[in-house]
């Protein structure tokens, strides 16, 4: 909101507030993830899986979006780092679901 970003994602791993504790494993691929989006783009991201992200219109309308599933996340990071995007991230307060309660990737 300051024009200081293009984009700015979220992340729940370095959210001040509390958070729920789930499901290691998951937890485990989702660093994983981000870290191979990481060695790919030279960003130091913590949660380049999260579902919190915020585009400037001009950015968003310059990309061309092909994926449709989970790996909209690494296209759209990797498409951001090529457009030269001042990029942020903040933390994200995060209670995260468990399979009862409709969490959805196995």
């Amino acid at each position: 909101m300051d024009g200081k970003a293009d984009v700015v994602y979220g992340s729940r791993l370095s959210g001040s507030g509390p958070h729920r504790v789930l499901y290691f494993w998951h937890y485990a691929g989702n660093t994983f993830l981000t870290l191979l989006s990481n060695m790919c783009t030279n960003l130091n991201l913590t949660d380049m899986e999260t579902g919190y992200k915020a585009f400037k219109k001009d950015i968003l309308s310059r990309i061309d979006i092909k994926e449709k599933r989970f790996s909209f996340e690494p296209e759209i990071t990797a498409k951001v780092v090529r457009l030269k995007c001042r990029i942020y991230e903040v933390g994200i307060s995060y209670s995260g679901r468990s399979y009862e309660q409709g969490k959805k990737i196995t």
